[in-house]
């Protein structure tokens, strides 16, 4: 907490100036700041209260979220590597993080991607979780995304709430604290479930994953998304793994699953919307492709359109 305290210190008076620094202030505040805090999530009808505790331990992140509504869930994080516990079927599973960013660690530590495709703009000072909160309006230079607006702490540089907003300005999703209080103990003993020690718990690996070749191509990604990872995914009832390919603007992320139509099933084709999330499916070369982003749905469908087959190993030797 100490190192991000006088790193953030030093760039006070630089953000004063520069509604870029603030945000980049966000992402070394989440990552390296200790802090205790109850945040809500809400998109469409779905809402849903989540209790965080964030620990950077000798450059080494933990986190442990605990779902506080529904079916009782606790996910840990140390780095990439995530703990999910649900206590609902008696199930562990083990999984990697990949291509998203979880709250409030939203932005990536380098901003220059994100540069390229919005216009960052200072806001009003407000009041989030009892905290003074700089307001930064991020615009988006095209329709190939949303825009975003941020409340970012003044005195720690920690992201408080932050909002998706359609090209209407109409409110499509947020996050944000309800309650935040930083922590000054270095002790991790709350880095562990509360389990029922009598049970017995299922593990379980999520999905089998393999980094894979580029045999796919997207020849027209929409302007400044790029492929951050490629991977294949074992899934169950499923004869032959699925791929996904993740692309980000630096915040927005979409992802394109693909896998080959068996035969005598029906695929899918058409357009759906789920709340932010807008969803593309059609037909390539004998293959579903899905599309799956919370971006506007012009974006998922020239992914969509832009996939083509390149005939080569599947799976590195």
């Amino acid at each position: 907490m100490l190192a991000c305290g006088l790193w953030c210190a030093s760039l006070n008076v630089q953000a004063l100036d520069d509604p870029w620094i603030v945000l980049q202030k966000t992402a070394f505040a989440a990552r390296e700041l200790n802090y205790q805090g109850i945040f809500v999530y809400q998109n469409g009808n779905q809402m849903r209260s989540v209790q965080i505790t964030h620990m950077n331990h000798g450059g080494h992140e933990l986190t442990r979220n605990i779902v506080m509504d529904g079916q009782p869930r606790e996910v840990l994080s140390q780095g990439s590597d995530i703990v999910i516990y649900n206590a609902q079927n008696d199930k562990v599973v083990i999984e990697k993080r990949r291509g998203q960013n979880l709250f409030p660690a939203m932005f990536p530590t380098n901003l220059d991607a994100l540069k390229a495709s919005y216009e960052a703009k200072f806001g009003v000072v407000e009041r989030v979780a009892g905290r003074d909160a700089q307001v930064v309006e991020l615009v988006p230079n095209d329709s190939f995304r949303y825009g975003y607006r941020v409340w970012a702490d003044t005195e720690f540089g920690l992201l408080l709430k932050m909002i998706l907003t359609s090209s209407s300005n109409e409110i499509l999703e947020q996050i944000g604290f309800t309650q935040l209080s930083m922590m000054n103990t270095r002790d991790i003993d709350w880095f562990q479930p509360k389990i029922d020690a009598s049970k017995s718990y299922v593990m379980e690996d999520a999905a089998e994953v393999n980094h894979v070749t580029d045999n796919w191509v997207i020849a027209n990604l929409p302007p400044g998304y790029r492929k951050i990872d490629h991977i294949m995914i074992a899934v169950p009832g499923k004869s032959v793994p699925v791929n996904q390919l993740i692309f980000s603007d630096g915040i927005a992320s979409v992802s394109l699953f693909i896998e080959p139509i068996i035969k005598g099933t029906r695929p899918k084709m058409g357009h759906k919307q789920v709340g932010s999330t807008h969803i593309c499916a059609n037909v390539v070369d004998g293959y579903q492709v899905v599309v799956v982003g919370e971006v506007p749905a012009e974006t998922v469908r020239q992914i969509s359109r832009a996939v083509s087959f390149r005939k080569q190993a599947l799976v590195d030797k």
